[in-house]
């Protein structure tokens, strides 16, 4: 239990970080989907260039995951219809629902109760997909 500290505490920074920068605000979401503002196209950008930083730098230094394994980024198949079909449903919640995977649990944190309806259609969705992924085209 000790070891995952360490993650309770980097979760915690990291829904700060996203209440500070306004990045759970359902208004700013609302604006980034109608294309009124840069602020959440900023944030995500920020996001992917560290991101794409920080795993050349990973790979550079050869650091390992908390298994000990190195890390690597697996291969996806090919295929554009399915992402163009995924990325649609994903887009349409977040742009439905105001709020993406991880900012929905940071909404609790923040007292917006009702999201607990948006965590549950996710898990629902989740769970269906789980049932149904074997017999969908991949």
């Amino acid at each position: 239990m000790g070891k995952y500290i360490k993650f309770f505490i980097v979760g915690i920074f990291f829904g700060i970080v996203l209440v500070k920068s306004e990045a759970v605000s359902w208004y700013r979401i609302f604006e980034m989907f109608k294309f009124q503002s840069f602020h959440m196209y900023g944030i995500i950008g920020t996001a992917v260039g560290t991101g794409v930083i920080l795993l050349l730098i990973s790979k550079q230094k050869k650091i390992q995951t908390t298994e000990g394994t190195t890390l690597r980024v697996p291969l996806k198949d090919r295929g554009f219809t399915r992402y163009i079909l995924g990325g649609t449903i994903f887009g349409l919640g977040w742009a439905l629902s105001g709020a993406c995977p991880g900012p929905m649990y940071i909404l609790i944190g923040t007292g917006a109760f009702s999201i607990i309806i948006v965590i549950a259609a996710a898990l629902l969705g989740t769970y269906v997909y789980g049932l149904l992924k074997d017999k969908l085209p991949h």
